[in-house]
C-alpha cells in the first residue's frame, strides 16, 4: 500500500489542517460526529484532505457508504449504485455516495444524481479540485453545502511528515525536512510520495544535499484550462494595474515556469496596454506588441526577459481606463439606438444623385483650420454632444484633457 494511503487518518482528531472547517462546533465536525451529514461539495487543491475527510465519514457513519471515482466511472455504474440505494431507502437504509473528482462527470452524468438527492435517497459528497461554480451543475450546488479546503501550510505538512518518520525508519535532518516540505507545495500526497521515494532508495539517513541529488522537483499547481489558470492571469493583470512590478513579475514567472504559452501572456499584455493604460502612455501598446513579436521570433526560454521587460513597463506606466470606458459607453448607445443615420455633411457625395440629396453639403475640411480643429457635428443628431472619451489626469492624458477643454 502506498504510504499516503497507509498513513491516511481514520479518526477526525487525527486529521491535520483545515481548522477553519473542522474546528470545535463547526458545522462539518458536528455533522460527522452526529452522523447527520447533508450533501456537500468538498472543493480544494490536490492533497488538501478531501478524500481523507470522506474516509473518516465512511468509518463514522452507519449509512451504506459508496465510493466512486468519476475518472473511471460510467453512467451505467452510477445508475446501478443509485438503484441499490433506492432499494435500501425503501427499507430505511441510508446511503452516502462519495464521488471523487466529480468535475470529471459530464452534465448528463451529474443530472442522473438530481432526483436521488432531491428525494433524500442519497447524501452526496463530491470532491473536486475545480471551482464547482464552473464544474458542477447548479441544481446540485443549490442542494449541497460547498466547503472549501485550503492548501496545507508548512506546519500542517510538518506534522504529517513527523507522523511518517515515526512509523517508518528514516532519519532526516532539519534542512532535509524543510526541503521536502517546501517541494510538497502544500500537497500532503506529494510530501508522502517524496518521503516514500527516499524510503525505497535503500538509504536510511538524508540531508538536504543528498535529497537534491535525487532531482526532486517542485510541482507547480497550474492547469491551463482550469481555475488556477484564470486565478494567476488575474493576479498578473491586477498587479500591473496596481503599479506593482514585483508582484507582476512573480505571477509572470509562475505562469512561464508552469508551461503557459508565452503568446497567450503577450496577448494579455497587449490588451492590458489599451484597457488600463491607453493614452496615458501611448508607448505602452508598442512595448506590449513588441513583446508579442519577440515571443514569436525567439520563443521560450529566451523570450522570458522580453515579457518581463514589458510587464515592468506596464506596471510602472501611468494608468488610465478612459479608452476602455469610451468603448463601453459607445457600445451601450449603439445597442440602445441601433443604426442611426450618418449626418449628411459627413457623407461622401460621389454620384449625381448623392449631390442632389445634398450629401456632404456644409462639410468643413479640417486642414483649412488652425491645428485641424473643426467645430462641426460628428455624431448622429440623437447623440449630439455625447462624450465617450473622458481623459484622466494621468500621464499624457493631462495634455489631451487640456486640449479638449479649449
Amino acid at each position: 500500500m502506498p504510504i499516503a494511503n497507509d498513513l491516511r487518518p481514520i479518526e477526525l482528531e487525527d486529521f491535520v489542517g483545515q481548522t477553519h472547517i473542522i474546528s470545535d462546533n463547526s458545522w462539518l465536525k458536528n455533522a460527522i460526529e452526529s452522523d447527520n451529514m447533508g450533501s456537500v461539495i468538498l472543493f480544494g487543491p490536490p492533497g488538501s484532505g478531501k478524500t481523507t475527510l470522506a474516509s473518516i465519514i465512511a468509518k463514522k457513519t452507519k449509512a451504506n457508504f459508496v465510493h466512486l471515482n468519476a475518472t473511471g466511472g460510467s453512467a451505467k455504474q452510477l445508475k446501478e449504485e443509485l438503484e441499490v440505494a433506492q432499494r435500501g431507502h425503501t427499507v430505511g437504509i441510508r446511503t452516502i455516495v462519495f464521488i471523487d473528482e466529480i468535475h470529471r462527470f459530464n452534465k448528463s452524468q451529474q443530472d442522473i444524481l438530481l432526483p436521488f438527492i432531491e428525494q433524500g435517497i442519497i447524501t452526496l459528497i463530491g470532491a473536486t479540485t475545480e471551482n464547482p461554480s464552473f464544474s458542477v451543475i447548479s441544481p446540485i450546488i443549490s442542494r449541497s453545502k460547498v466547503i472549501q479546503l485550503e492548501r496545507l501550510d508548512n506546519e500542517s505538512l510538518r506534522k504529517i511528515l513527523d507522523r511518517a518518520i515515526k512509523k517508518y525508519p528514516l532519519k532526516l535532518d532539519k534542512k532535509a525536512k524543510a526541503f521536502l516540505i517546501e517541494n510538497a507545495n502544500g500537497d500532503a500526497r506529494i510530501l508522502l510520495n517524496l518521503f516514500e521515494d527516499l524510503l525505497l532508495s535503500g538509504e536510511e539517513v538524508f540531508d538536504d544535499k543528498s535529497i537534491k541529488k535525487m532531482n526532486v522537483a517542485k510541482a507547480l499547481k497550474y492547469d491551463k484550462s482550469g481555475e488556477e489558470h484564470y486565478n494567476i492571469i488575474s493576479a498578473l493583470h491586477k498587479s500591473m494595474r496596481d503599479s506593482d512590478p514585483d508582484g507582476a513579475v512573480y505571477w509572470l514567472v509562475r505562469m512561464i515556469d508552469a508551461g503557459e504559452d508565452p503568446l497567450y501572456i503577450a496577448r494579455r499584455l497587449v490588451r492590458f496596454a489599451s484597457e488600463d493604460i491607453g493614452l496615458a502612455d501611448p508607448h505602452a501598446l508598442m512595448v506590449a506588441v513588441a513583446a508579442f513579436d519577440a515571443c514569436r521570433f525567439i520563443g521560450l526560454p529566451e523570450c522570458d526577459v522580453s515579457l518581463t521587460q514589458a510587464v515592468i513597463h506596464l506596471s510602472c506606466a501611468p494608468k488610465s481606463n478612459a479608452c476602455y470606458r469610451a468603448v463601453l459607453s459607445a457600445r451601450a448607445d449603439v445597442g440602445k439606438t441601433g443604426n442611426l443615420d450618418v449626418p449628411k455633411h459627413l457623407k461622401n457625395s460621389v454620384t449625381r444623385v448623392m449631390k442632389q440629396l445634398n450629401y456632404g453639403e456644409g462639410y468643413k475640411y479640417a486642414h483649412d483650420f488652425k491645428n485641424a480643429e473643426v467645430d462641426q457635428q460628428h455624431l448622429p443628431e440623437r447623440l449630439k454632444n455625447k462624450k465617450y472619451y473622458i481623459p484622466t489626469k494621468n500621464g499624457l492624458e493631462i495634455k489631451i484633457s487640456q486640449k479638449l477643454r479649449k
